[in-house]
C-alpha cells in the first residue's frame, strides 16, 4: 500500500512539474506571439514584403501621415480590422498572402493603377478601421456638403463605405478630386481652324460630320437595312434569359458614329452649353457660331473627375447620365441641322453583329476566350482574337482604352463590344423580345419603364457580358449613392465610370438625306 501512495505522489509531482512547465512554455510562447505580432505590424515590417516604395511615398504625403493632429495611422490601422474584430485571423491571410507575393511574384508586373481603383481598394480596407477612429460621422468643423454625404451613408451603410468618398486619404493622389469640379474642361483647345458649318449629306454614304463653331469632327458610318434576330439562340454559351427569344427584326438604313462619344466631342457641348462657375470657352462655341444653341441648357460642373484621370481625347466620354446623353443628342441635332439621337436596342444589336449570328463578331465561342487551365492553354484558343476587338476585363487595365487599339467589324464600328457600355433609347424589360411580333420594323421597345437598356458590355465585364446578344440596364440610384449634392445631379454618376454612348443620325429614304 506504501509503495502505491509513494508511486501516486511521485505522479502527482510528475504532473504538476509538467503543468507547471507548460504553464512557463505557454507563457513564453504567448509573450513570444505577441512580440512577433507587434514586430510584424510595424510599417517597417510591412516594407520588407511590400517592395513597391511608391506607395509608401504617397502614404507619407496623404492626410493620415501628415496631418494637424501630428498622429501617423500606419499600414494595419487602414489594412486590418481592428483588434478584436477578426484581426489576427485577418493578419495571418495578409500575411500568408504577401509572403507567397514576395517569394513567387515580381511586383514589377504588377498593375498599380488597377490595384489603386475602388473596385480592388474594398478588398484591402476594413470599414470597421476606420469608423473606429471616426466614431463622430459630424463633427462641428464639417462642411454643410460633408454633413448631407455622412448623413446619406449613415442611412446607407450596408451599401456603402468609407473609401467610396475618401479613397486617397490613405495613398495621397494628386490628381483626386471630391469636390464640385468648377474648372473641368477649361483647359484651353489646340489651336485650330474651326469649322463654320455642319457636313452635307445627300447620300446613304459614310461621311465625317463637323460640328460648328468648334474644331471638333467625327466620322459616322452608313449602315445599311436588313433584318437579323435579336437575342441569342437558346444554345449559345453564357447565355441569360433576358436574350430571348429570338425573333426577326427589319431595321432601316441609319447612320452610326464610328466610335463611342469622345471626351473631345463631349467638351464641345459642355463647352457650348454649361453655364454654372464657367469662365473659359474651350472651344469657341458660345460666340459667333452662326448657330443658336442657348435653348439647350447643358451639364453644370461635375464632382471630382469624370475621367477617373485616365485622360480625355479620344476615349469615351463616361460617368454622364441618362439625360446627360439625350440632351448632348438634342444639342447636337441643333447645331448640325441633323437628327442626332441614341440607338433603338434593335439597332444597337443589328450595328453590333455586323451580318453575323454567332455570339461575337468575329471567330469564337466565349468559353474559348475564359479563363482555362493549364491543358485547355496547351490545346484551346488564345486570346489573341479577342484582344483585335474587345476592351474588357482580361486585358482592360480596369480603364477605358482610346479606340486606335481594337479594330472595327464589318460595318466599320469600332468599341461595340467591351470598353465603356452604351445607352440605348429603349426601355428595359427582361421579356421585352416574347412581346415582340415575329418580322416587325423598327421597334423601339417598352412604352414606359424604369430602367433603360444598355448594351456591349465594359471594361471591366467577363467574356460573356460582351457578347452582341448580352444585355444590362441602368441603375439610377445605385449610381448616384455617393454624390454629396442635394438634390443630386441630373447629368453626372457619382458611382459608374462605365457608361457612355454613341449616337446615330437618321437617314430618309425619299429625299437621300
Amino acid at each position: 500500500m506504501a509503495i502505491f501512495q509513494r508511486f501516486g505522489n511521485y505522479l502527482r509531482k510528475k504532473l504538476l512539474l509538467i503543468i507547471f512547465i507548460g504553464f512557463i512554455i505557454g507563457i513564453a510562447v504567448t509573450i513570444s506571439s505577441l512580440k512577433v505580432i507587434e514586430a510584424t505590424s510595424t510599417n517597417e515590417s510591412c516594407e520588407v514584403c511590400h517592395v513597391h516604395p511608391h506607395v509608401f511615398d504617397s502614404w507619407k504625403l496623404s492626410v493620415h501621415h501628415e496631418n494637424r493632429t501630428g498622429m501617423h495611422i500606419g499600414c494595419v490601422e487602414c489594412h486590418l480590422p481592428p483588434k478584436g474584430e477578426g484581426y489576427l485571423i485577418e493578419k495571418a491571410k495578409a500575411g500568408a498572402r504577401d509572403v507567397y507575393g514576395y517569394l513567387f511574384k515580381d511586383s514589377a508586373d504588377f498593375n498599380w493603377e488597377a490595384k489603386s481603383s475602388l473596385e480592388q481598394a474594398q478588398h484591402f480596407v476594413f470599414e470597421e478601421s476606420c469608423i473606429s477612429c471616426h466614431n463622430n460621422l459630424f463633427p462641428l468643423t464639417l462642411t454643410s456638403e460633408g454633413q448631407q454625404a455622412h448623413l446619406y451613408y449613415s442611412q446607407n451603410e450596408e451599401e456603402l463605405r468609407c473609401i467610396n468618398c475618401h479613397l486617397n486619404v490613405g495613398h495621397y493622389d494628386p490628381n483626386a478630386l471630391h469636390a464640385k469640379n468648377v474648372e473641368f474642361g477649361s483647359a484651353g483647345a489646340e489651336a485650330k481652324e474651326q469649322y463654320t458649318a455642319a457636313a452635307e449629306v445627300t447620300a446613304h454614304e459614310d461621311y465625317t460630320e463637323t460640328i460648328p463653331g468648334t474644331t471638333i469632327a467625327f466620322n459616322m458610318k452608313a449602315i445599311p437595312g436588313g433584318s437579323f434576330k435579336i437575342g441569342s439562340p437558346e444554345s449559345e454559351q453564357l447565355r441569360e434569359s433576358d436574350e430571348g427569344p429570338q425573333k426577326t427584326v427589319n431595321v432601316s438604313p441609319f447612320f452610326m458614329a464610328e466610335i463611342e462619344v469622345s471626351w473631345d466631342e463631349y467638351l464641345a457641348f459642355y463647352s457650348a452649353t454649361a453655364t454654372e462657375g464657367r469662365t473659359t470657352d474651350t472651344e469657341g462655341a458660345r460666340t459667333e457660331t452662326g448657330v443658336e444653341v442657348d435653348a439647350i441648357s447643358g451639364p453644370t460642373p461635375p464632382y471630382g473627375q469624370p475621367d477617373q484621370n485616365w485622360g480625355m481625347g479620344s476615349r469615351p466620354a463616361i460617368t454622364m447620365s441618362y439625360h446627360s446623353a439625350e440632351t448632348y443628342c438634342k444639342w447636337l441635332s441643333q447645331v448640325t441641322g441633323k437628327t442626332y439621337r441614341l440607338p433603338t436596342e434593335a439597332e444597337w444589336e443589328y450595328a453590333a453583329r455586323g451580318g453575323t449570328e454567332t455570339p461575337f463578331f468575329f471567330e469564337g465561342e466565349p468559353k474559348d476566350f475564359k479563363e482555362k487551365n493549364f491543358i485547355g492553354k496547351l490545346f484551346g484558343q488564345g486570346s489573341d482574337v479577342i484582344n483585335n476587338y474587345v476592351v474588357y476585363e482580361k486585358n482592360s487595365s480596369l480603364k477605358t482604352a482610346t479606340p486606335d487599339v481594337v479594330e472595327p467589324n464589318s460595318f466599320g464600328l469600332k468599341n461595340m463590344l467591351g470598353n465603356a457600355a452604351e445607352y440605348c433609347s429603349d426601355w428595359y424589360t427582361e421579356d421585352a423580345y416574347s412581346k415582340l411580333s415575329d418580322g416587325v420594323s423598327d421597334p423601339k421597345g417598352p412604352a414606359s419603364g424604369e430602367e433603360h437598356v444598355i448594351r456591349g458590355g465594359t471594361f471591366k465585364s467577363p467574356v460573356g457580358e460582351v457578347r452582341s446578344a448580352a444585355r444590362d440596364y441602368t441603375r439610377s440610384e445605385a449610381w448616384m449613392k455617393t454624390d454629396p449634392q442635394m438634390p443630386k445631379s441630373i447629368w453626372w454618376l457619382s458611382d459608374c465610370n462605365y457608361i457612355s454612348f454613341r449616337v446615330v443620325c437618321d437617314y430618309d429614304e425619299n429625299t437621300g438625306k
